[in-house]
């Protein structure tokens, strides 16, 4: 954004030629400061959370999270990060109500943007030590292979993975990092504050 500014100052002549003295007020000197100001800005995020906020986002808010918006979309399909996001879904929470979906998905893709994590759908779901039970995704440390035998339910998650990643809002699990099922009180959940508890799960920040 700041480049275009900058581009438009110097179409106007806002920005003299180089001929000028490079300082605080001169033109060199304001476009490095400039230049500055947009690096300490995008600092702290992710090129994830970059290019979605560069995205128009397609989908109308008061349509998510509802079966019938689901049911009304066409199979999904997409790359790598399209794949990670729905096995992760599928895997993870393929039972839960559509609300629940998006919930999960919006904390994948909110540690896509943190500066903690992995800056990729893939990185996010598959970081981990190697060893078993001891990684971010059960499903991806258990020993067990990763069978989709329930074809309907990818067809289903895939559409909100198509959504997520196309820049549908995240409303619903205020920033969280963090989620677990409802059936088991880990130590760290402890640590953290609760921002949501949707369908069987519970979200933490």
């Amino acid at each position: 954004m700041i480049r275009i500014v900058l581009s438009a100052l110097v179409a106007a002549g806002i920005l003299a030629s180089a001929a000028h003295a490079e300082g605080p007020g001169s033109p060199e000197g304001l476009l490095s400061q400039l230049l500055s100001t947009e690096r300490a800005a995008r600092a702290g995020i992710g090129p994830g959370r970059v290019a979605r906020l560069a995205s128009v986002n397609p989908v109308a808010p008061q349509k998510l999270h509802s079966e019938a918006w689901i049911n009304g979309q066409p199979v999904a399909q997409g790359g790598d990060e399209w794949r990670c996001l729905t096995e992760a879904l599928y895997f993870e929470a393929r039972g839960e109500t559509a609300e629940g979906l998006f919930a999960v998905a919006e904390v994948i893709l909110n540690r896509v943007d943190s500066a903690r994590y992995p800056d990729s759908v893939c990185g996010v779901i598959n970081q981990g030590t190697g060893k078993k039970f001891a990684c971010q995704f059960t499903y991806t440390c258990d020993g067990q292979p990763e069978h989709i035998n329930d074809p309907d339910a990818f067809v289903r998650v895939g559409k909100v993975a198509r959504a997520m990643l196309d820049g549908a809002p995240r409303t619903l699990t205020n920033g969280a990092l963090f989620y677990h099922t409802s059936s088991v009180s880990p130590s760290w959940s402890r640590t953290f504050d609760r921002t949501a508890s949707i369908g069987v799960h519970h979200f933490y920040r």
